[in-house]
C-alpha cells in the first residue's frame, strides 16, 4: 500500500499520556486498534486494561464500534490537513461490567414512601 494511503493515529489515555503514533491502513478495523493499544500499554500505569473488550474508542464525540474500519471512522476529517489524528482510550473493565451487569439481574427494590402529609 502507497504510503500516502495511510492512517496516522495516536491514543490519548486516562492521564493525558499518549500512545503512538502509529500507521494503519483504511482498511483496518477498530478491533485491530484496540488489540494493538492493549499489546503497547505503557506498564507502569495504574489502570490496565486487560483486554480489547476493555476499552472503548472514541473519535470525534462518537464510540467506535469494532466492526467500522478506519476509513469509515475518519470520515469527519476528510476536509482536515494531512497529519496525526488522536483518538481517546477509556478503559472499562470487564469486572465493572459484570458488577453492572449483576445489579440489573437483581430483584427490583419496592419503593416505600416515607412522607407524612399533616
Amino acid at each position: 500500500m502507497p504510503e500516502e494511503d495511510l492512517v496516522e493515529l495516536q491514543f490519548r489515555i486516562y492521564d493525558g499520556s499518549d500512545i503512538g503514533p502509529f500507521r494503519y491502513s483504511p482498511a483496518s478495523t477498530v478491533a485491530m486498534l484496540k488489540e494493538r493499544i492493549v499489546a503497547e500499554w505503557p506498564k507502569d500505569k495504574k489502570i490496565i486494561p486487560k483486554a480489547a473488550n476493555d476499552i472503548k474508542l472514541i473519535s470525534a464525540g462518537k464510540i467506535l464500534e469494532n466492526n467500522k474500519t478506519v476509513g469509515q471512522c475518519r470520515a469527519p476529517f476528510g476536509e482536515l490537513p494531512i497529519g496525526v489524528i488522536t483518538m481517546h482510550v477509556v478503559v472499562q473493565p470487564s469486572f465493572a461490567k459484570a458488577k453492572a451487569e449483576k445489579d440489573v439481574d437483581e430483584v427490583p427494590r419496592k419503593h416505600v414512601c416515607g412522607c407524612s402529609i399533616l
